[in-house]
């Protein structure tokens, strides 16, 4: 994960407390309100540590033929994670 658990939570209290201000949202139970925010932002950054892990299980299938091609990996990786966001319509 890019960032912390701790600076997550930290991230959601402020946005809360932001939203909160501006009178966008309303609540009544602001801490409430900021797990269930930093509880989402946690499950989408994990999001892109399930695609990584995905791509590097299809090019581990393909690594005989990467091989024998030439192919860069990091290249490779670039693209196939590219198609996996497409895939599952995920925004990074």
């Amino acid at each position: 994960m890019l960032f912390s658990r701790e600076y997550v939570g930290y991230l959601a209290r402020e946005v809360v407390k932001r939203l909160a201000a501006t009178d966008f949202i309303t609540t009544t139970n602001a801490p409430a309100t900021a797990e269930r925010v930093a509880a989402a932002m946690q499950e989408e950054l994990a999001l892109e540590d399930r695609i990584n892990d995905e791509v590097r299980v299809i090019l581990e299938a393909y690594s005989e033929e990467m091989r024998l091609s030439g192919a860069n990996y990091q290249e490779m990786f670039r693209k196939v994670k590219q198609e996996l966001v497409k895939k599952y319509k995920a925004v990074l």
